[in-house]
């Protein structure tokens, strides 16, 4: 295709994988189809026809009118090039934001905001680092580890989703927020011993914040009551609480006060039997300095 004297190839569905819209997220089919009805809506009132568009945004035919249709995501860029072309005055560019939510997997979008509104956050990690304290590149990382493996784009979106959580870390007033983590995965070389090293200072960073109680359980320790998996509890404004453990309550969020009573005690056992957040900063720093 030749547009302004140089050949432009047109974006296709094999471009961009990963951005179809997940069927069973009610409200992402509801933000996409919203998105894209109104992309057609405003090409249509400015006479384009969907080829003459797609041209000049740089996408095929049959990508927008799936875009249009609710069946595809669109991307920040298009969204943004749409809005340009279309003389949309900024209209199209501000929905970039509902639909970047609509790229995070529903129960990573879910568990997002009941942290964005917890006063309290425990988390006992036993085999990776956890997510909220994760840098981009050791996110990366883990991501690409899988089997079988996610396409590139897939990763991308996950570490995204990722990373969105951490948000809880820039709330005024900040939540308390306490971790404890395994020393097995904190001496793991996940990325390589740069990256290792950059998890190592950020877990130090996140540690000293005033907010913020992290603390390490030693290898060499007697069994425990998380021995068989992850737990996060979560306690808002209003009183009430939920919580999640692997290995407890088949993996299934809870809110029933008997239940979480039982994760409070596995919890509290922990952090009782972890290093304090003193030795485990200490802890940390020995590792950095042993390499």
């Amino acid at each position: 295709m030749s547009v302004d004297g140089e050949v432009r190839q047109l974006r296709t569905e094999a471009d961009e994988p990963g951005w179809e819209v997940d069927p069973d997220d009610e409200w992402g089919v509801a933000v996409v189809a919203t998105v894209g009805r109104q992309l057609k809506l405003r090409r249509e009132a400015v006479g384009m026809r969907a080829g003459e568009f797609g041209t000049a945004v740089g996408y095929g035919e049959d990508l927008v009118y799936k875009i249009e249709s609710g069946k595809r995501i669109p991307r920040p860029e298009y969204l943004d090039r749409a809005d340009e072309v279309l003389g949309a005055g900024g209209l199209l560019a501000a929905m970039k934001e509902d639909v970047a939510k609509v790229r995070y997997p529903k129960k990573v979008r879910d568990l997002a905001q009941m942290e964005a509104k917890a006063v309290e956050i425990g988390v006992y990690e036993c085999n990776i680092i956890a997510g909220l304290l994760q840098t981009p590149e050791h996110a990366r990382a883990v991501i690409k580890a899988a089997q079988p493996p996610y396409s590139l784009d897939d990763v991308e979106r996950m570490v995204a989703a990722r990373l969105a959580r951490q948000s809880v870390f820039d709330r005024d007033p900040a939540p308390s927020i306490h971790f404890v983590l395994e020393e097995a995965p904190l001496r793991r070389q996940v990325g390589g011993t740069m990256v290792w090293r950059q998890q190592l200072e950020r877990l130090l960073e996140v540690g000293r914040l005033h907010y913020v109680t992290l603390q390490v359980m030693p290898t060499n320790t007697e069994p425990h009551p998380g021995l068989d998996g992850r737990i996060e509890l979560l306690k808002f404004p209003d009183g009430t609480a939920a919580g999640r453990s692997d290995g407890a309550f088949n993996g299934r969020p809870i809110t029933d006060p008997k239940q979480l009573r039982i994760l409070e005690l596995r919890y509290g056992t922990i952090r009782a039997q972890a290093l304090s957040s003193r030795e485990s900063l200490a802890f940390i720093e020995q590792l950095l300095g042993d390499t």
